[in-house]
């Protein structure tokens, strides 16, 4: 049996643990609106928090063990994205190997298609070790009429003591032209990932840890 009981992840300051339809992005919208003349500007910001309230309901849909995200105006304009935290299970008598990982995941599930840009890879997450990780453009069918196009980040984090069972740390941006810079704070976020027992100790570590927590039980 796993003594990992709980999760943690690290989220930058700006991001919050909340429902993103709340005050909070009424708020950043209004100002966002109030930054500009342009009425094709204010129907992108528009369409941007429309999407954003879409994802956060969507990922409560799905049954994510944690969301968060952030809505911030920057000199240079308004930056979304988001963080999710799923629980998988890998089927018995299946493996996770790379032609599973690109059947099931990073593909658009507008299009039911993986986008040209798909990279499956590892990466060093440096609580948990060498995992597998998925990124690319894709189209997500939201709602019946709405397809957002978005920049996410799939990290498969292995549960400790168990063969089967995963945690996928999801992020996504509708973000596009800043693709390196989404990337590289995608990196960094999901590179705190770590596993925790009940009393708040690190699995593969020592000492009592703080940050965004999760439990592994939906």
């Amino acid at each position: 049996m796993s003594t990992a009981q709980r999760f943690l992840l690290d989220i930058p300051d700006p991001w919050q643990q909340v429902d993103l339809s709340g005050e909070e992005l009424a708020k950043i919208r209004a100002q966002a609106l109030a930054s500009t003349g342009d009425p094709r500007q204010k129907a992108r910001i528009n369409d941007m928090f429309r999407q954003g309230r879409e994802v956060s309901r969507a990922a409560r849909r799905h049954g994510a063990l944690l969301a968060a995200g952030t809505a911030t105006m920057y000199t240079e304009g308004l930056f979304m994205a988001y963080a999710m935290v799923f629980a998988v299970s890998t089927p018995e008598g299946e493996e996770l190997t790379l032609p599973v990982l690109s059947a099931r995941l990073g593909v658009s599930s507008a299009t039911g298609v993986a986008p040209r840009d798909r990279v499956i890879t590892s990466a060093k997450v440096p609580h948990v070790g060498t995992v597998a990780r998925v990124t690319g453009t894709e189209v997500t069918r939201l709602t019946g009429d709405i397809d957002v196009k978005l920049l996410t980040m799939h990290t498969m984090m292995p549960v400790p003591g168990s063969s089967r069972d995963f945690l996928v740390v999801t992020l996504a941006s509708p973000n596009l032209p800043l693709k390196n810079e989404v990337y590289d704070l995608f990196d960094a976020i999901t590179s705190t990932f770590r596993f925790l027992t009940d009393d708040g100790v690190q699995v593969s570590g020592n000492g009592d840890e703080a940050g965004t927590s999760g439990s592994l039980a939906a």
